[in-house]
Parts: C-alpha cells; sequence; structure tokens
C-alpha cells in the first residue's frame, strides 16, 4: 500500500477519536478557461491525477505545471466506513484556493470562498457507501483577493512567489452525531483568575433527526496536568446558545506557558444526554499564560519579553504553500531558535494549523498574519487601489476563530505595507483597516493587535505602533531609532509623503529589518561579471564576505536591542524565498552562517528586559 502524505490530524486543538485522511491520489484536470462545468467535467472521469494536499504547481504534487489556471477539478470516489452508521459524516477540507465548490454523487455540498481556512461538507448518513466527490477550485490569478506573496504575473517576481491553486492542505472525513454536537470551542486563558474559560458552542441537527436542540444535554469538561485531573466543570447545554466553564487552576498546580516553559494541560469535553449517554466527546489543550501592555513594553506573564522574531513566509520548494511533511513543520521553528529567535512574524500567509500545535509545544512566540496582498489592485505600484469587500473582512474572522485559541500566538496583524497618504477625508483604505482592526479586537479581546505592518497607520488605538526599515548602515539605523528615546519614532514615508497618523505612545517595534542579502555561490559569479544583482535580490548592497555580515547582523539587531524603548524586532528573514536571497537558511533550508555566532548576537539582554530587572 502507498504511503499516506502528509497523514497527521489535521485539526490538533479539537480532536474526535475518528476520522479518515483523504491525501493521496486523486483524479485531476486542468480547466484553463474555466469552462469545466458547461464541458460536463462535473459528471465524467478526469484525464489526470494529482497526489493531494499538494498544490498543482508543486513537483510533490506530481502535476508541476507552474503556469496560470484559472480552475483546477479533482475527482475521486470514497468509501466512507461501515461502522459510522448511525452518525452524519463530515467531508473537511482543510485549505482550497480559492473560490471551491464540492459535489456529493452530484449533489452541490458546499460552497467556500477564501483560500486559507477550512470548511465542511455534510454528507448526511452516509456510513457504508462509496461517495463520488467532485471539486471546482477556480483561482483567476487576475481577479483581485487575498492572495499573499503568490505572483500575478507568469513567473516569480521580486517578493511575489509561485502560485498555489486548488487544494493545498488536508483533506479528511470525521463522523459526528445526528443531532446535537460540540463546535470548536473557544478556549481563554485567565492568568490573574488562575482559570481557564471554555466557550463551546454547539451545533444543532437537521431534519435528518426529530430534535434540533440541546434540551436535556449537558456539557462537562476535565482539566488535567501530567499529575492528573486538575479541574471539572459542567453545566446545562440547553441554557445558553454558547454555554461556558470555569476551569479553575489551583496554586500547587499552577503551572505558567512560557518560552522557557511551554506547558500545556490537557482537556477532554463531552456532551451527554438526559441518560447520561456521551453524544459527543473532543479532546484539546491549553497553556495559561498572560499579555499585558506596560508603558514600552508587551509582558508576557507580567515579565518583558523582548520579541526576537524572524520573518517567516512559510515556502517550501517542493511543496510551495504545503509543508513536504510535518517534522518540516517543526524543523522550521527549531532553526529559527537554533538561531537565536524566540519568535516570528507568519508573514502574508495562514500557515497549516499544526504549525501553531508545534509552536504551543516549543515555547515559539507568534504573530498571526492575514495574506492581505492581492486585496490591492497593483501590489508594490505607489497607487494601490485597496479594494477591500465583504469576503475580506470575512475570510479573517474565520483565521481569527480557527486560530485564537493556541497560546503561542502573542499578536494579530491583519495588514501589511498598505500604502496610501494621510488626507482629511476617509478613504476606502481607512475602512477596510478599521475593519480588520475591529474584527480582530471583537473576536479576541485577550491580546494585542497591529492595525497594519508598516506605512499607512490609520487606527489610533491600535495597541502597537511599528516600522519597516532596511537601511543597512548600521550607525545610520541606530541613529533613527534613537528618535523613539525623544518620542520620536521612526515612521514610514512613501515618496517623501506621509502614509501614517502619528505615533499615540504605543509599545513600538521594527516589524521588519536586515534582509542583509547574501548567496555564497552566486556572490563570485556576481562580482566576476559586474552584475550585483544577478539571479538574485536583497535589500541593500550585497556583503562581500561573511565577516561583513555578522559585523552588519550584530550592529543592526544591537540597535535595537540596546533601545531601551523597543519592543521586539522581526528579522528578515529564516530561509531564502526562491530569487529572495536574504535568508539565514538556504530554500531547502542549509544553514547559511555560523548559528552560533547568530545567537550569542540575539542572546544579549535587551534594554526593556534589563531595565525591568533592575528596577
Amino acid at each position: 500500500m502507498a504511503t499516506i502524505p502528509r497523514p497527521e490530524y489535521p485539526r490538533p486543538q479539537f480532536v474526535r477519536p475518528d476520522w479518515l485522511c483523504l491525501n493521496g491520489p486523486w483524479q485531476f484536470e486542468i480547466d484553463h478557461n474555466d469552462e469545466g462545468l458547461a464541458r460536463g467535467m462535473r459528471d465524467r472521469e478526469l484525464s489526470g491525477t494529482i497526489t493531494v494536499p499538494f498544490c498543482p504547481e508543486s513537483s510533490l504534487s506530481g502535476v508541476g505545471h507552474a503556469g496560470f489556471m484559472d480552475a483546477v477539478w479533482y475527482r475521486r470516489a470514497i468509501d466512507v466506513p461501515r461502522a459510522w452508521a448511525g452518525r452524519r459524516v463530515l467531508l473537511w477540507f482543510q485549505a482550497v484556493d480559492y473560490d471551491a465548490t464540492v459535489w456529493a454523487d452530484g449533489v452541490e455540498v458546499a460552497r467556500h470562498v477564501g483560500g486559507y481556512t477550512p470548511f465542511a461538507c455534510d454528507l448526511g448518513d452516509a456510513a457504508g457507501r462509496t461517495v463520488t466527490v467532485v471539486v471546482r477550485a477556480r483561482d483567476n490569478p487576475r481577479v483581485v483577493k487575498p492572495r499573499g506573496k503568490q505572483c500575478p504575473k507568469r513567473d516569480n517576481t521580486g517578493c511575489l512567489y509561485t502560485r498555489t491553486t486548488g487544494i493545498w492542505q488536508t483533506v479528511w472525513l470525521e463522523p459526528v452525531p445526528l443531532a446535537c454536537r460540540l463546535d470548536r470551542p473557544r478556549l481563554w486563558p485567565d492568568m490573574a483568575g488562575s482559570r481557564f474559560v471554555l466557550e463551546q458552542p454547539l451545533v444543532g441537527g437537521t431534519p435528518l433527526v426529530a430534535s434540533t436542540t440541546a434540551e436535556g444535554f449537558t456539557l462537562r469538561a476535565v482539566l488535567r496536568d501530567d499529575r492528573g485531573e486538575v479541574s471539572r466543570a459542567e453545566c446545562d447545554a440547553g441554557a445558553d446558545f454558547a454555554p461556558r466553564l470555569d476551569l479553575p487552576v489551583p496554586a500547587d498546580r499552577r503551572r505558567l506557558w512560557s518560552p522557557d516553559d511551554p506547558h500545556l494541560y490537557d482537556l477532554n469535553i463531552e456532551l451527554t444526554d438526559a441518560a447520561g449517554h456521551v453524544v459527543d466527546r473532543a479532546t484539546s489543550y491549553a497553556g495559561l499564560r498572560g499579555i499585558t501592555l506596560d508603558g514600552p513594553a508587551v509582558k508576557l506573564n507580567g515579565r518583558a519579553v523582548f520579541q526576537r522574531l524572524v520573518l517567516d513566509q512559510g515556502f517550501y520548494p517542493d511543496g510551495i504553500y504545503t509543508a513536504p511533511t510535518d517534522e518540516a513543520l517543526r524543523r522550521d521553528i527549531r532553526l529559527a531558535m537554533a538561531a537565536g529567535f524566540n519568535g516570528a512574524r507568519l508573514h502574508e500567509k495562514v500557515f497549516e494549523e499544526r504549525f501553531f500545535y508545534h509552536a504551543d509545544r516549543l515555547g515559539y512566540l507568534v504573530w498571526g498574519e492575514f495574506p492581505d496582498w492581492g486585496s490591492q489592485a497593483d501590489v508594490g505600484a505607489q497607487d494601490q487601489g485597496q479594494r477591500p469587500t465583504p469576503a475580506y473582512v470575512r475570510q479573517w474572522i474565520e483565521v481569527l476563530r480557527r486560530d485564537l485559541s493556541h497560546p503561542s500566538i502573542v499578536g494579530w496583524c491583519p495588514m501589511n505595507e498598505t500604502a496610501e497618504a494621510c488626507g482629511d477625508r476617509p478613504t476606502a483604505l481607512d475602512d477596510a483597516t478599521w475593519a480588520m482592526w475591529l474584527a480582530a479586537k471583537a473576536a479576541d479581546p485577550t491580546r494585542p493587535v497591529l492595525d497594519t505592518s508598516g506605512y499607512s497607520h490609520r487606527v489610533p488605538e491600535s495597541d502597537v505602533y511599528d516600522s519597516h526599515d532596511y537601511d543597512q548602515d548600521p550607525a545610520a539605523f541606530k541613529a533613527r531609532h534613537d528618535g523613539l528615546l525623544r518620542g520620536e519614532p521612526f515612521v514610514n514615508l512613501w515618496d517623501g509623503r506621509t502614509m501614517s497618523i502619528p505615533w499615540n505612545g504605543q509599545p513600538y517595534f521594527v516589524s521588519e529589518f536586515g534582509g542583509i542579502w547574501w548567496n555564497a555561490e552566486l556572490a563570485a559569479a556576481a562580482a566576476k561579471a559586474g552584475d550585483d544583482r544577478k539571479e538574485s535580490w536583497g535589500y541593500g548592497k550585497r556583503v562581500r564576505s561573511l565577516d561583513e555580515f555578522y559585523q552588519r547582523f550584530e550592529g543592526l539587531c544591537g540597535a535595537l536591542l540596546d533601545n531601551p524603548r523597543m519592543f521586539g524586532y522581526c528579522y528578515t528573514q529564516l530561509t531564502d524565498v526562491y530569487q529572495e536571497q536574504n535568508g539565514l537558511y538556504t530554500f531547502d533550508r542549509r544553514a547559511k552562517f555560523d548559528l552560533d555566532r547568530l545567537r550569542a548576537v540575539q542572546q544579549k539582554p535587551a534594554a526593556i528586559e534589563e531595565a525591568e530587572r533592575h528596577g
């Protein structure tokens, strides 16, 4: 039997015991002009084969077509386990880029727009049957939509890379109760109260069964650690639409989640009927930690922790958007930590859920981000013509709902490098920025939210403020950011125009800097040819030796570590990505530098940490 690719459970913070992975071979066909429905592609066998969950642009998919594809089609006959009789069967797609329609035995069962979040198709009581599933994914690259760093042109250019079309995360089945069942829980850590608050939405049934309410049902939750039960709670599940339970953590069992000790509690959740029978059950986990803002500091568990972040774009040479293995996700975190970083800004992409699972367990701080590039008419142009739509905000809310229970996430950033000068009249960019910021604050009141990373800040109430600065001269870089000590932080300009509202005293960090250009294999050839940008690029003038790199890296990092008003930074970037050769590792994850030297630079105590330590 062939090995199933990416066989691990795809939703580790809400685990049901029964499931079936559908990764592997599917029938596949490219529909270049999006005419497949009229041409009968929904109802016939498809001409090719693809390996799911890898996108057709990738080599791991077995297709390797990197050109434009307006639409693609998938088909597979699925044998639903007979043992699931008496339960409803859900067909899950963890992510399909961009506009997906799903048919089961010729009947449309789902339509989902948005390339980064999961959706389910209700197959009803399908146990013991063979169900033929057909998927059409439309992804016209010329349509304005959130696409992150996916290039709207045919070939990679600048900081835009190979596209991802269609299915790019795990496809799977799970059986759930026919009537009332658990929906995804929301877990709020309350460090001050030494407890967790579990908000547990419930989903009613459909006309498949008579009862569609939770009347007579009981919700029960048990919190555990490695010593056994910590606390338990229960309530009448029919009293509230989304009942809440308090799970206290006694002093002798209190262990806070942090990078130094990423302790997690296990959580068992059950829904029982009036007779005491378990109707639905799931397992989860949670970390007890608190985030607060105190003057210039962003504190974790009441302590200033300088955020030594690295920019991670989440691309892979063979899988593009999809990590080739689960271990590859964990390895990227370990590579960052080996270089001295304690976290990452997950840039212009919504990462797989399992990345956060590993971050939670390894104590890795991350900022969740939305891939807003592509919602603009021409990314990189001076007049980007921001075009927000209701779907744009809806997709961001789906991201927040999926990920808000992960303790590793310490902040949200919905937008990146929006470029528009401030004026005396509201613009579409003002509305878009406010809408995305308000959505994050409404969905999650427990974390700071940055309105936009770099450039056009629009929200005076934004919890933090930032800038992007790729100056390669450490002395000039330091002088510019020492202005923060005088209440004059560096603010991004675009052709000399002011794009942001004034800084309002919030905690401040440089969320993109560095990007030092180095590719040892190309440097000699480029110097010999007199072409300083031959086959690759990075920020500023290419360093000519490793010693010059280390001096520049230490100078740039030191300028921010030594600034007592700076709460963190984000260095660009973890790995090279195609033509962008400014990573600390190559695209295939080989170290380009002495990791001990990089780690020593970053482990220098930050001024904001030292100020707290010495009172």
